[in-house]
């Protein structure tokens, strides 16, 4: 159960004409704590809950358990959860024999566009296909919890 996934920005939108899948995605947090983050979404027409532990080996590598609950539960405790809910559509590109999820988010956090990997190893090789930009694997400001908390609109340009 730990996940191994490095994150990178995203320089041009090539990436969907290469894409076999895309949803929505809405989320909120009950807990935001780096400790143990606990996510509700929903993506398309499923919901989830997930448990993330805190980031080891600079961010790369954490604990993850997740688990599909109804709809119409993942709604009620979007409810409960901490202010800041994340919103965006979720595009799925295989790039060798591996898979990009790249999120293109709206609402606070709209002009971000972040691409990441789910790898067997810290050290395993992967394609980098043309439209893939900075590496943010280390970056927390990049974590989708702290988004939610301290959204990209808000960050002062550079």
């Amino acid at each position: 159960m730990v996940e191994i996934e490095r994150k990178f920005l995203v320089k041009s939108d090539d990436y969907k004409e290469q894409a076999f899948t895309q949803n929505k995605i809405a989320q909120g947090y009950l807990s935001s704590i780096p400790e143990r983050t606990v996510r509700v979404r929903i993506k398309g027409n499923k919901g989830f809950i997930t448990i993330k532990g805190i980031g080891q080996h600079g961010g790369m590598s954490r604990f993850e358990w997740e688990n599909e609950i109804p709809v119409d539960e993942a709604l009620e405790l979007l409810k409960l959860c901490e202010k800041g809910k994340i919103e965006k559509t979720r595009f799925e590109v295989q790039s060798g024999k591996h898979v990009f999820e790249i999120d293109e988010f709206y609402g606070e956090n709209e002009g971000l566009v972040m691409a990441e990997i789910e790898l067997e190893s810290e050290t395993e090789a992967f394609e980098k296909p043309d439209w893939l930009g900075e590496e943010v694997t280390n970056d927390k400001r990049y974590y989708n919890a702290y988004l939610s908390k301290n959204p990209f609109k808000s960050w002062e340009k550079q």
